[in-house]
């Protein structure tokens, strides 16, 4: 195993929005400006030094002075039908990333949308366990004759936009780089459980570091277990402050900052 030299960072552009999103939307600072470049810079030197505080020779020796040859951002185009104003910011920031040299490959996905069917349900204690809202006051089904129903059933349709392909992109990109032998180091922003296998093949042959941009304890199918003191794989999260220093300029290679952002 190779393990110095030139890294390839693989994005999944959604993931880190929505994850920037969820630690940083509720302060009045910008954070929608991301340098991808700059923040998987300030991942990188932040692993290295906590693996020379924790005397992680193996991840120091790997991972220390190596430089990013390769970035590659997976996302999807917005669709302009249904969100002109998040089309065109996006399209911003996209020519941001080109323009500065922040990413050296786009990968685009797509969005699919479709009408879905699907019960009402409440909001409890437990994000993950929502109650299925049934017939009852002050909103109660009644039947042709008047009865009530109780434990009715509300369905609606509703529109459903889902965004395909950025995982399935990391994990291409990440696989391909690898077996070519184009790097000999790996960073994969994602916390999509999704990209186990590939990241788990892409660590047999390179040293991987796994950035979680959500809060939290990165997703476990996505973690690295090897009891050895020296091992050159590592996962990390983004935390806030990352975020905030990782952005662009207002105008970066004269692409301006979208006004609302």
């Amino acid at each position: 195993m190779r393990t110095t030299g030139r890294v390839g960072v693989y994005i999944d552009g959604f993931n880190l929005y929505y994850g920037a999103r969820a630690m940083c939307s509720s302060g009045a600072q910008a954070w929608k400006w991301i340098d991808v470049l700059a923040l998987t810079h300030r991942v990188i030197d932040g692993q290295v030094s906590f693996a020379t505080a924790n005397n992680l020779t193996g991840n120091v020796e790997a991972w220390s002075g190596a430089d990013i040859a390769r970035v590659v951002y997976c996302t999807a185009r917005i669709d302009a039908s249904h969100n002109p104003e998040g089309f065109a910011e996006q399209d911003v920031y996209l020519n941001a990333l080109r323009a500065s040299g922040a990413v050296d490959w786009i990968e685009f996905g797509h969005y699919v949308s479709r009408a879905k069917v699907a019960p009402l349900a409440l909001r409890t204690g437990n994000p993950s366990l929502p109650e299925i809202f049934t017939s009852r006051w002050p909103v109660m089904v009644q039947d042709a004759t008047g009865a009530k129903v109780p434990e009715a059933r509300f369905l609606a349709s509703y529109l459903h936009t889902e965004e395909k392909g950025s995982d399935v992109n990391v994990a291409s990109h990440l696989v391909a780089d690898v077996l070519s032998d184009s790097i000999d180091l790996a960073v994969v922003i994602s916390n999509d459980s999704d990209l186990r296998l590939p990241i788990q093949l892409a660590r047999g042959r390179v040293p991987v570091g796994v950035v979680s941009p959500r809060p939290g304890s990165a997703h476990g199918a996505l973690r690295h277990h090897e009891p050895l003191p020296s091992t050159v794989h590592w996962n990390r999260n983004i935390r806030r402050a990352d975020v905030l220093a990782s952005q662009f300029p207002d105008t970066v290679a004269g692409v301006m900052k979208p006004p609302s952002w």
